[in-house]
């Protein structure tokens, strides 16, 4: 069975994971440290691809970066508007997470410590996450990889590439909701957040879709 579809737009949308670990090494034949971003929308699958492209990279050392560790913590936005939309771009440090990429980028520190969202807690978590500089390869994933705002094309331009994460919306929204009553929300809270502040966020998601250097239909991919 073909490993990669062709919809005649001329964007390869693989259909195994096998010829995405081979474009991700292929970055890499020129011995620096490759970053690579997966994009899209909330729901979509972006952290277990990340994982599942790591985990294939053995024996060679890689890591996952969640944008997701710079979420503004509750304490700082409560009380606020911004608290009624959590996961809307400017609730996040996007400066921080610029800051962190270039550092990964330079690859001249022995360590460098990187935070991850933590949703048992719904909060960030600072220094969770060991970059030793002999990693070699980071996949780092969020929704506003792609946006096209000023900080944020300071993110992409620490990129080798952006892989757009696609899905029906339908079974998206269905495991968004999902997501959201595991970690507490009721069923209508969750079909709230997720038509309301997530949809929101996915049709900003969307928009910066022309910019990928990939699109990968995660409906087809077979991890």
């Amino acid at each position: 069975m073909a490993q990669v579809r062709h919809d005649g737009t001329g964007i390869e949308r693989p259909t195994s994971l096998a010829p995405l670990v081979a474009r991700l090494r292929s970055l890499g034949t020129g011995g620096g440290r490759v970053l690579v971003g997966l994009a899209g929308a909330p729901g979509v699958g972006k952290s277990t691809l990340a994982r599942a492209l790591v985990a294939a990279m053995v024996p060679e050392p890689a890591a996952v970066i969640p944008m997701d560790g710079f979420h503004l913590a509750a304490e700082v936005i409560a009380g606020t508007e911004l608290a009624g939309r959590r996961g809307a771009i400017d609730t996040f440090d996007a400066h921080g997470f610029v800051h962190l990429l270039t550092r990964l980028r330079r690859r001249d520190e022995d360590v460098v410590l990187a935070p991850r969202y933590s949703r048992e807690i719904e909060d960030p978590i600072a220094s969770a996450i060991a970059v030793p500089r002999g990693v070699g390869h980071l996949v780092v994933e969020g929704n506003y990889l792609l946006a096209d705002a000023p900080v944020w094309r300071s993110a992409r331009a620490q990129l080798d590439e952006v892989w757009f994460l696609d899905l029906a919306p339908d079974v998206r929204v269905s495991r968004l909701v999902d997501r959201h009553v595991e970690f507490g929300k009721s069923p209508e809270q969750a079909r709230s957040w997720t038509h309301g502040s997530d949809g929101a966020n996915a049709r900003l998601v969307d928009s910066g879709r022309a910019s990928a250097d990939l699109v990968v239909d995660v409906g087809d991919l077979v991890l």
